[in-house]
């Protein structure tokens, strides 16, 4: 046999081993841009360490795609819009993500969104961007959530204070897309169901002392501080010169401010007047299922935002299965895998939904946040509770309509 007979020979047999064998694994890149430093930086860990789990299991029970792996790019956003542009540019730029689980903080969200991911139209799931503002951003539909905008959590927080006898409040909020939206949706409901605002203040982040905005919010003569900030940053200060001062009996504060850091820099004795909102997980198997997975790789599923922060990228790495990593795809894909009708998948069954996709099958993804059928703004309803300090962590007291 010649040499070139030998070559011929060789080349078809492994031509033939090429069409025989199965597609060459894709590996999927996807950012996690989380506030790891600034405000949020007591809850960013366990958010992540949420997004992560959900990544876990997807490269455990097959991998993404043709048996890919699904890999990770860590962004901190810090809760700034500067930071955030920079964190999704270097990762939608550089690592050519083709999707991102979040920014974590609202204004963080709106820069990155029209800054760089909308304009490359690189698909975003915020789990925690809740400012109403992002409602209005001219996405393309590139923009979800799998938490509630402030336009739900305020008027429900109004509602609650309302219910529990609290007719007359000052309110405290930080001047940025977050503390604002929040501030502006409980002013509203809040005087709609006849409570009194004594006193309403913006103020900017960082200052040493705030003693004399609280003591001018004190002026009005409510007994009740409501503060919208970040409980790891501002809101922190606030509240401690508020109890060093006695301006106020009672704080409430929403989501950003119900953080272990509170507890631990304030002390459980010195805030039994202080309560919280937040968005928690509706109950389900889903919920269960993630409880014991996260419990099981050593996170806190009481922890703020773990759940959304789950779906988040849980339901990416489904669009991506369901677009077969067509980026331009990803939007439509991910409003299929969330809404009915389809098979029920629960969380952590990423096997069934990668099996069911594959054999041409709708499926609707049943989060541990609860349902996510995102309206045609990309936003979720939710379910909120009322929290008090309990030890050194917080304990749910009441559901809030």
């Amino acid at each position: 046999m010649n040499k070139k007979t030998l070559a011929t020979l060789v080349g078809s047999l492994l031509g033939a081993a090429v069409l025989a064998s199965p597609a060459h694994a894709q590996n999927v890149k996807i950012g996690l841009l989380g506030g790891i430093s600034g405000p949020i930086a007591a809850m960013a860990p366990s958010m992540l360490d949420a997004s992560r789990l959900a990544i876990a299991q997807v490269n455990e029970q097959g991998g993404i795609l043709n048996g890919g792996k699904l890999d990770v790019v860590v962004g901190d956003s810090a809760c700034n819009p500067q930071n955030a542009t920079d964190a999704a540019t270097k990762a939608v730029n550089i690592d050519r993500v083709i999707a991102t689980v979040g920014p974590h903080c609202s204004g963080a969200v709106l820069a990155a969104a029209n800054s760089v991911t909308v304009p490359a139209g690189v698909l975003m799931v915020t789990p925690s961007g809740t400012s109403p503002e992002i409602t209005k951003i001219n996405d393309k539909d590139l923009v979800y959530r799998t938490v509630p905008s402030d336009d739900y959590q305020g008027r429900a927080l109004a509602r609650t204070l309302k219910a529990r006898g609290i007719d007359k409040v000052a309110v405290a909020y930080l001047n940025n897309d977050y503390g604002k939206g929040l501030a502006e949706s409980f002013k509203a409901e809040y005087e709609a169901n006849g409570g009194t605002i004594a006193g309403y203040s913006g103020h900017e982040d960082g200052k040493a002392s705030y003693r004399s905005d609280l003591a001018q919010l004190a002026r009005g003569g409510a007994d009740t501080l409501v503060i919208f900030d970040y409980g790891d940053g501002t809101g922190l200060t606030i509240l401690r010169q508020a109890l060093e001062n006695n301006f106020f009996k009672t704080f409430i504060g929403a989501d950003g401010m119900k953080s272990e850091a509170v507890i631990r820099s304030l002390g459980e004795q010195n805030l039994g007047g202080f309560f919280a909102s937040a968005p928690v997980g509706e109950a389900s198997a889903s919920l269960d299922a993630f409880r014991a997975a996260f419990s099981a790789a050593g996170g806190n599923p009481d922890a703020i935002f773990t759940t959304t922060s789950y779906d988040a990228a849980f339901l990416v790495a489904l669009a991506i299965e369901k677009a077969g990593g067509d980026k331009a795809k990803l939007a439509e894909s991910l409003r299929a895998v969330a809404s009915a009708p389809g098979e029920p998948i629960m969380a952590g069954e990423w096997a069934k939904a990668k099996q069911l996709i594959a054999e041409g099958k709708d499926i609707d993804y049943k989060g541990a946040a609860g349902d996510h059928e995102f309206d045609a703004a990309g936003d979720v309803p939710g379910n909120y509770a009322f929290f008090k300090v309990s030890g050194s962590t917080y304990e749910a007291i009441a559901d809030m309509k």
